[in-house]
Parts: structure tokens; C-alpha cells; sequence
């Protein structure tokens, strides 16, 4: 992002030679860097601060002793995870008080390539927030996904030069990095000044210390406090994540109490429609952060002046002359709900409410709803049990609240195993390729789930019951899926229960939050009472299924990959190993 470089009109209201457009008076101003409460005014003029202090102004507000503070920045996330498009997340996250992200759109470029990141950058830029695009470093992932589009070097330079990405997305191909990947190290030159962000889920030892010495430098996967205060320790900046299905920010945020606020930041990654409507944003990251034990000052500087150091957003995270007029104020500051927010020195939320016309409609290009190339879609025999799964199979392990998987091997025909069929089908390219594995966690009985959301690669992702009846419910989960354009669907004896649907490149909606919300609810439900899902999120946990570089054991169309080995493993446990060497991620691309 650009320095602050103040016009002559604000120094003129600085020097209170000319009167400020607005002055705020009555509030409490919170500063970031000597963690002070000071009672003084705000002088803005074009949208920044001009001073602290009283001015003429042409309009006054007086805010009666409110709490003041920068606006919030979520310091990672994936605008497709809330299934929303721009200007619908915009108007979600507003009233919480968010006016900045930084983004990875890798999940939109695994379908559309840079075209598609192109047309959110446009849309985003007729916005009244500020929208940083990180140019996504692992399109795909790894080689054993199939995206319907691949970003390699020139691609990745094509973003940072012509698009405006504020850096590298996280390089989620770590063993590539590691060891030296001439690819992979490449994209991370590109950044240049920029910064380069980091995905490294359990590294430890000499092979974190390789990661960073690559040019890596946050991590937003961390699960454990041990894993966290070594990163934190080797000079990595630790993003706290709390989502709706990773939820790891009561597990990490005794760092924050432990060793302070230096190179820690909050972040969402990826939040459903309905967490936004019911509990909300970062404002959401804080109060839980302050329910944990951190002070609410503190809290404050990771939701705001850190992630704005860390993304170069030098014109966001303070208060102070120069800076963006970004601004919050909480009557009740322990409600973390803001009664008011000013962006760019205009009130666009009000009490909780978006202020009528504040987000102008900034709508996806046409193109973006064609992505869900299935013209034959598998009938039942294609998800019929693999040749080879005869006894102990191996079987991918879910849990609640974690993105990360076990290897599990369970016995096919044990009448207490929670186990459930799971098949990934290629949507991009027509190739009829179908991967078939078991899950179990999800507690699913009976029908089946599916979903076109299914990071990296978002091809289609279905579980179906055991029983007899499994294989037709998800050919015609899948079939719905096509019919729909993209979406997420729940299947019982052959009908539709419930779904949600995503036109926009099969993993956003083109409706409002609220309707988004209520059918994620409807959907959630359905799984739920008619199908026996137990799991928590369990959308979401089945999104993150495909994404082969997250351990311990994946699935995509070519098949299941051992992650911790990363190859491709049969199906039948004794089958572990036999079918792809092990190499680094990509390094076949």
C-alpha cells in the first residue's frame, strides 16, 4: 500500500489554518502504542485524521464519552468461505466494525485463474472498505488436485504487478519450500518488498527453520501453544485464527498474555454466513481474546495497529494524524458491538445497522457462473465400495473444531465403526474421474452430503451412507449439484432435503447474508435430524476434505494422499504406500 502522504488541505486543518470536515469530540481515543485512553477530539478532513484536538469544523459530533478506536483488520481470510460476494461480505462485516481485510482468493483462482481474481479485485475496488488481495501462491495445492485453472510464476508476478496484491498467500507447499523447490521459491522472490505469507500446519525443528529462512513470514495454521511461542520465537508472525470450523484461539491466545502483543495478529480464515450474522467478525476475535484473559487493550492492538504494520495497510490501525478516518465508536466497549463506524470519515453503520445506500451493489461478471462442467454427472455404481476395500481399510478421521484429519484404519465391517462412504468428482474438466474413500466422525447413517466448496481445487466433494441406499444418494447429490450450478445439498431416499446454492464459480451466493445464512441453517438442520450428522460445522469440515496438504490423510479425484508421507495410498490398509513415491508438493506441476 501506498505511505501516507497528506494533501495541503489537511495540513491546513492540522495547522487549523481551514476547518476540518468533521470533528468527533466527547470520546475516549485509544492509542495503539502507549496502550493510553485519552480524551480529545478528531479533526477529519477528505477521510483522515487531520489532528488530535479541537478545530473548526463544518459538522460536529459529539459522541458522549464513547470508546475510540481504529477499525478492525482481519489479518487472513478467504472471502469465499463466507459464501458471499463482495459487496454482500461488505455489508455483513461492516456493523462489527471490519473496514480491512487481507485476503487470499485462492479458492476463486483454483477455478478461474487470474481472470477470476481480476474481477474480485474490481468489484471490491468500487467499495467502501479497504480489500487486500494476496496473490495465491499453491494454485493447485499440491499435484494431486485437479483445478479448473494453475497459477505459476507469471501468473503469481501478473497479480503483484498488474492487479495491485498486496503479497504472497500462504505457501501452503511447505515441503516444497523446504526443499528448495526452484517453483515455489521463485513466487516467494516475486514478492519483493511485499510480504510473504506462510501456512505451515505442526513444522518444527530445522525444517521450520528452512521455512523461514525461504522468506516465509506469518503462520495462521498453528493448533498448539508450543507450536506457536517456537514460531513466535524464530522471528514468524503468529496469526490467531478463529473460524467456524478451526476454532484455535483459546488454545493460542496464552501467548498473547505469556509474551505480549510483538508480531501476533487476529484473523477469521474462513467464517460461514451465519457465524458472521450471529456472532460477528474480529470484533467476535476479540471478545473472545478478552473472555480468555487478555486485556481489552491489548486485544485491540492485534485486531488493529498489528495486522496494519504487518500488510503494509499504512494508512489503517490508528487514531492519529495522517491516518485513514477508519473509526469506531462502543458506547459499551465490552459489548465489542460498535454503535457507530465511520470509514474513510462517513458514517456507514449505525447501532448495529448498515446505513441506507452506504455499500453500493458491485456485481461478479457473468463468466464467474459457469464453472460446474458436469454434462454426465456418475450415476449410483460409480460410488459403489472400491474393489480393493475388503477387511481394514483406511479412513480419513474427523473432529470438531479442527481442520485437521487422522490416518485412521478401522475394520469395514465392524458393526460400531462410524463410517461413511466419501467421493470427490472432477467438475472442471470433464474427465469422469471419481476418487472414493471412508470418513468417519461426521456420524452420518444414512443419505448423504455434498458440496462444491472443496478447498483447493472446489471440485465436487460427496459423503453417503454405508447402507445399500448410499451410492444412489450421492449421484444424485452430485447430479443436484450440476443441475444448480454449484452449491451444497443434503440427500434422503432420493430427494432433496435442503441446500444451498452457489452460482458464483460454485462457492458464492449472489443473495443477500441473511437468506445465504438461513439456508446454511436449513442445511445444517436437515444433515442433522434426517441424516444423523453429529459433527459441528460439518459443511465446512467436509469443504476442507480435499485439501492435500493439511495432515494426516486427504482425498481427492485421483485418490486418497497420506499427507504425512505425501503419496497416494490405496483404499485397503494394506495398500498404505504402494502407489505414488513420496515427492515434494507441486513437484510435478
Amino acid at each position: 500500500m501506498s505511505p501516507r502522504r497528506g494533501s495541503s488541505r489537511l495540513l491546513a486543518v492540522a495547522r487549523g489554518d481551514r476547518p476540518a470536515d468533521l470533528l468527533i469530540t466527547g470520546g475516549r481515543v485509544f492509542v495503539p502504542g502507549t496502550r493510553e485512553w485519552i480524551d480529545t477530539d478528531l479533526a477529519i478532513a477528505d477521510g483522515f485524521i487531520a489532528g488530535l484536538g479541537p478545530r473548526e469544523s463544518l459538522e460536529t459530533v459529539d459522541v458522549a464519552g464513547a470508546a475510540l478506536t481504529a477499525a478492525f483488520i482481519d489479518a487472513h481470510m478467504h472471502l469465499e468461505s463466507t459464501k458471499l460476494w463482495v459487496d454482500e461480505f461488505v455489508r455483513a462485516v461492516l456493523p462489527h466494525g471490519t473496514t480491512a481485510v487481507a485476503a487470499d482468493p485462492h479458492e476463486l483462482a483454483n477455478v478461474f485463474g487470474v481472470p477470476g481474481v481480476a474481477a474480485l479485485a474490481d468489484a471490491a475496488a468500487a467499495l467502501p472498505f479497504t480489500f487486500g488481495i494476496c496473490a495465491s501462491s499453491c494454485v493447485p495445492a499440491s499435484r494431486f488436485e485437479s483445478p479448473g485453472a494453475e497459477l505459476h510464476v507469471e501468473q503469481v508476478i501478473e497479480l503483484l504487478e498488474t492487479q495491485g496484491a498486496i503479497g504472497i498467500a500462504e505457501v501452503m507447499d511447505f515441503p516444497g519450500v523446504i526443499h528448495g523447490d526452484a517453483e515455489v521459491l521463485a513466487k516467494i522472490a516475486a514478492a519483493g518488498h511485499r510480504r510473504v505469507d506462510g501456512h505451515a500446519p505442526g513444522l518444527s525443528g530445522r525444517s521450520l527453520d528452512a521455512y523461514l529462512a525461504a522468506g516465509v513470514e506469518s503462520d495462521h495454521e498453528c493448533t498448539t501453544l508450543d507450536e506457536a511461542v517456537e514460531k513466535r520465537r524464530k522471528g514468524m508472525w503468529i496469526f490467531v485464527r478463529q473460524g467456524s470450523a478451526s476454532q484455535n484461539l483459546a488454545a493460542l491466545i496464552p501467548t498473547v498474555i505469556g509474551h505480549g502483543t510483538d508480531r501476533v495478529a487476529l484473523c477469521t480464515d474462513d467464517r460461514e454466513p451465519d457465524t458472521l450474522l450471529g456472532r460477528g467478525h474480529v470484533n467476535d476475535c476479540i471478545r473472545l481474546a478478552v473472555q480468555h484473559g487478555v486485556r481489552i487493550e491489548d486485544a485491540l492492538v492485534i485486531a488493529t495497529a498489528n495486522p496494519a504494520d504487518y500488510h503494509h495497510f499504512d494508512h489503517l490501525g490508528w487514531l492519529a494524524p495522517g491516518y485513514q478516518a477508519d473509526v469506531l465508536a462502543f458506547d459499551d466497549l465490552g459489548s465489542l458491538e460498535p454503535s457507530l463506524v465511520w470509514q474513510r470519515g462517513r458514517v456507514v453503520a449505525r447501532d448495529g445497522r448498515l446505513v441506507d445506500g452506504a455499500v453500493p451493489s458491485s456485481p461478479p461478471p457473468d463468466f464467474l457462473r459457469s464453472s460446474v462442467h458436469l454434462d454426465n454427472p456418475p450415476g449410483r455404481e460409480a460410488f459403489a465400495s472400491p474393489a480393493s476395500a475388503r477387511g481394514r481399510v483406511n479412513v480419513i478421521g474427523v473432529s470438531s473444531r479442527t481442520l485437521s484429519t487422522r490416518h485412521l484404519e478401522m475394520d469395514l465391517d465392524a458393526p460400531e465403526a462410524d463410517l461413511a462412504r466419501i467421493a470427490v468428482v472432477e467438475r472442471h474438466n470433464e474427465t469422469g474421474r471419481v476418487g472414493l474413500g471412508y470418513v468417519s466422525g461426521f456420524g452420518l447413517s444414512r443419505g448423504a452430503i455434498a458440496s462444491t466448496v472443496a478447498h483447493d481445487a472446489h471440485n465436487c466433494m460427496v459423503v453417503g451412507s454405508t447402507g445399500p441406499g448410499g451410492p444412489e444418494d450421492m449421484a444424485l447429490a452430485v447430479r443436484r449439484l450440476a443441475e444448480i450450478g454449484g452449491g451444497q445439498v443434503a440427500v434422503l431416499d432420493g430427494k432433496v432435503l435442503a441446500e444451498v446454492l452457489l452460482p458464483i464459480a460454485g462457492l458464492m451466493s449472489d443473495r443477500s447474508a441473511r437468506e445465504v445464512a438461513e439456508e446454511v441453517e436449513r442445511l445444517a438442520k436437515a444433515a442433522e435430524a434426517d441424516l444423523g450428522v453429529s459433527i459441528e460445522a460439518p459443511f465446512m469440515q467436509l469443504s476442507f476434505l480435499g485439501l492435500s496438504v493439511i495432515p494426516e490423510l486427504r482425498i481427492t479425484d485421483k485418490g486418497l494422499v497420506d499427507v504425512t508421507s505425501f503419496q497416494l495410498i490405496g483404499v485397503a490398509a494394506s495398500a498404505r504406500g504402494d502407489e505414488e513415491p513420496a515427492q515434494p508438493p507441486n513437484s510435478a506441476l
